[in-house]
């Protein structure tokens, strides 16, 4: 795959101080992207919120953009590590789609706002829709893995389309957090994580034998 079509990267500081500056300003960069939108963010905001002088920013920065790009790149990577299926549970499918949805609600819940600020600008932004889709097909193409790994263990029928059911599945909880974590619309921890792998484990044929649903470890 080729590499995605971004804003080029903010310099590097070679010293430990260097290093503070910069982390100051993305942290800072996040902290009010979230709070005020990525538009009603300006830089001079940034340096404030940074405690630094505004020419700082430009010392490791190009632009706000960059930051939104090296924040998004890094909430993409949590995305997709949690989006790893795990040699656990003693080869259990359920309990492995219960630990990867797990996984994923804990990053989704953390990165909540900030995703909601890169869904904002990548509908106006077309290098920034282009890093979403692409950076979205590495985590559709670690579900479609996992699937077809169930497929190849027989927990799963070898009919099933990996890639539409990565999908779909991946979709419907993808949705789901943002509902949950940016909308307010809210339920029983325990009770959704179990929820969604039963209907993960229903829509790919996986047989859940417990009719209560108490299959998790």
């Amino acid at each position: 795959m080729s590499a995605p079509n971004r804003p080029s990267s903010g310099l590097a500081p070679s010293t430990a101080r260097g290093r503070r500056t910069r982390a100051a300003l993305i942290e800072a960069s996040r902290d009010l992207f979230e709070e005020r939108g990525f538009r009603e963010t300006r830089i001079a905001d940034i340096a404030e919120r940074a405690k630094l002088a505004y020419g700082t920013f430009y010392h490791y920065f190009e632009s706000k953009e960059v930051v939104l790009n090296e924040l998004f790149t890094s909430v993409a990577g949590e995305m997709f590590n949690a989006s790893q299926l795990r040699d656990s549970a003693n080869g259990d499918a359920v309990a492995k789609i219960d630990a990867v949805n797990r996984q994923y609600f804990a990053v989704a819940e953390r990165n909540a706002w900030l995703i909601a600020v890169i869904d904002e600008v990548a509908v106006r932004d077309d290098s920034f829709r282009q890093l979403k889709l692409q950076l979205r097909d590495l985590f559709l193409r670690r579900n479609e893995a996992n699937i077809k790994k169930l497929q190849e263990s027989g927990a799963v029928e070898a009919t099933v389309n990996a890639k539409i059911a990565a999908a779909a599945l991946g979709g419907m909880v993808e949705h789901f957090t943002q509902m949950w974590f940016i909308h307010g619309v809210t339920f029983d921890r325990e009770d959704a994580i179990h929820t969604l792998t039963f209907l993960w484990a229903q829509a790919l044929g996986i047989a859940v034998h417990d009719n209560s649903m108490n299959f998790l470890p």
